[in-house]
């Protein structure tokens, strides 16, 4: 599939007044020409200017995510939402954007179960989820189709929200599941066959796009895809969407691109407003308002076993997930997803 040109950052149209439909395609990369100061507009998650005191807004912001009572919730949908987490390039923030939006949800109502499909197994890290070799895994579910019930752990101190971890294990899968009948719908059969209900699903990806990815995008119905705001975030866009319309086309028919999430934004240079420009001239509507920014909190966090929403609910990282959270919420009632099992 060949990638359109796209306008430069100098050039490119308003989006808001609808000159640009949204596309699955990819944007191309290439910032070679700065734009006037005035045509750049952030849209990281601003802070409130109020007459509170900082640390008092910190608080309030805490009390709003961690919502002790647990009085306020977010939308449920009428039907599972199984979202797959993908993007074959590494360190764009899947594994952080999976554990912080289904930390998010679970908090404010949502049942939530987080599949780590990644042999590295930081989404368990972050979810304090042990994951030693010898533990009942994912690998299990795929190879020797143990069911996922038996495999998923509950998260300590987040009600309402599970983990199937992944062990080491996982990385020889690739191999063994080659000569597997219906090898790549080996997930999706597990995660039919659970006996519970959850409102979301959660798919932590591996950064490739082999077996164990196509596994999770014929398990879902909605792939969400981290785009970090730098150059190279965009180059392997293009594989990506291929790849998820073959899946459709052969595989998966109700799977869709749904949802873009920009990440590690940094406000103090022009490439990451040209970056989300550019982006959401292609994709419109898909991106989400809530922008990701760099925060060393969100680093933090996994050192701790923690998310960032328990670890500092008062920062901007906290804050940022919270409300893609929310849109991705929001969402999900306006447009119900059909559901897998």
């Amino acid at each position: 599939m060949a990638v359109p040109q796209q306008p430069t950052p100098e050039t490119a149209p308003d989006v808001a007044a609808g000159a640009v439909a949204p596309s699955d395609t990819p944007p191309a990369a290439g910032y070679g020409a700065e734009a006037p100061a005035s045509t750049y507009v952030s849209r990281e998650t601003p802070t409130r200017e109020e007459d509170d005191p900082p640390l008092a807004m910190e608080a309030m912001r805490a009390v709003q995510i961690l919502n002790p009572s647990g009085e306020v919730t977010m939308p449920r949908p009428e039907r599972t939402r199984v979202m797959c987490v993908a993007n074959q390039k590494g360190g764009v923030g899947k594994t952080t954007t999976t554990v912080n939006l289904a930390v998010a949800l679970a908090l404010h109502g949502n049942r939530v179960l987080v599949v780590d499909l990644d042999p590295q197994g930081n989404a368990s890290t972050g979810l304090n989820v042990p994951h030693h070799t010898g533990v009942p895994d994912v690998y299990d579910c795929l190879i020797d189709s143990v069911p996922l019930e038996e495999v998923a752990q509950a998260v300590e101190g987040i009600p309402n929200l599970w983990c199937v971890p992944a062990t080491i294990d996982l990385a020889g899968a690739e191999i063994e599941l080659v000569s597997v009948v219906a090898r790549e719908s080996r997930l999706a059969r597990a995660i039919a066959a659970y006996p519970g209900h959850f409102d979301y699903v959660f798919i932590d990806c591996p950064p490739s796009l082999g077996l164990l990815t196509v596994n999770a995008l014929v398990a879902a119905q909605e792939v969400l895809i981290p785009i970090q705001c730098e150059y190279y975030a965009l180059e392997g866009l293009n594989q990506l969407i291929q790849n998820i319309n073959l899946v459709r086309q052969h595989l998966n028919p109700k799977l869709e691109v749904s949802t873009i999430l920009l990440t590690m934004y940094d406000r103090r240079t022009r490439l990451a407003d040209a970056v989300e420009q550019d982006v959401r001239n292609h994709f419109g509507d898909k991106v989400l308002e809530a922008v990701i920014p760099r925060n060393v909190r969100v680093s933090e966090a996994p050192s701790y076993g923690q998310s960032v929403m328990t670890y500092d609910p008062g920062s901007r990282g906290a804050t940022s997930y919270f409300e893609a959270a929310q849109e991705i919420a929001e969402r999900g009632v306006k447009e119900p997803v059909s559901r897998n099992a």
